[in-house]
């Protein structure tokens, strides 16, 4: 995997901004799926981690029908809740860790809402979010980005591996580094579309084991393509 000179910012700008523009191209202008608030957006992110966002919301869904509140799911029994949420996988982590952050929530803010947050600089924000047990920076990431209009850039697993190989960050960069290093590079109007749009490219063309690079609208721009096919 091709790395980068992350001290040349300039050139890394505009190399993720012809990406944004072809993928945009070649995608469309993605939209997230109906924005929830912020609450119900980090209870659904926090669901999300390791599976599919189908499962996500079958439990989502399967959450709501049985406790219609989030005071009801911070005070059930944690057997009703990983019941509720089993088609998400993990249930026995993921159940008390969402009930640990309604409570602590709860404790600190005197009610189950987050909309105070709209009121924060978004890095205080997503520092804020980033105390709970569970929520790692991409989660609170999306919360601020797709339900609180607030500038973030969430990394997962497919953004991660194909900015690497693009060459927008250096090829050890950490996962944790690489939410900052991205956000620097994009303009911040752009942040959910092109997190969207990468995800896609990592879903759909540019495969852990075996990228389809013919098939790539941006592998003219590419490092790992320029390696792999010299």
């Amino acid at each position: 995997m091709a790395g980068s000179d992350a001290a040349d910012l300039p050139a890394l700008r505009r190399l993720a901004g012809e990406i944004y523009t072809r993928l945009i191209q070649f995608f469309g202008l993605p939209e997230w799926r109906n924005p929830l608030p912020a609450l119900d957006e980090l209870v659904s992110t926090i669901l999300s981690q390791n599976t599919n966002d189908r499962n996500r919301d079958l439990a989502f869904d399967s959450l709501r029908a049985a406790l219609p509140t989030w005071e009801e799911v911070r005070d059930a029994d944690p057997a009703v809740v990983i019941r509720a949420i089993r088609t998400a996988g993990l249930a026995n982590q993921k159940g008390p860790r969402i009930q640990a952050v309604l409570r602590q929530i709860t404790a600190e803010r005197g009610s189950l809402n987050l909309d105070f947050l709209k009121d924060m600089p978004a890095e205080e924000a997503l520092n804020w979010l980033m105390r709970f047990k569970g929520v790692g920076p991409k989660t609170a990431a999306i919360v601020l980005v797709f339900s609180l209009g607030k500038p973030a850039f969430p990394v997962d697993t497919h953004i991660y591996r194909v900015s690497g190989r693009l060459g927008l960050r250096p090829e050890k960069m950490s996962v944790e580094d690489a939410h900052p290093h991205l956000a620097s590079l994009f303009a911040p109007e752009t942040y959910g579309p092109a997190h969207l749009n990468l995800i896609r490219l990592g879903r759909e063309i540019c495969l852990a084991r075996k990228p389809n690079c013919p098939a790539c609208p941006v592998s003219s721009l590419c490092a790992y393509f320029r390696v792999s096919s010299g």
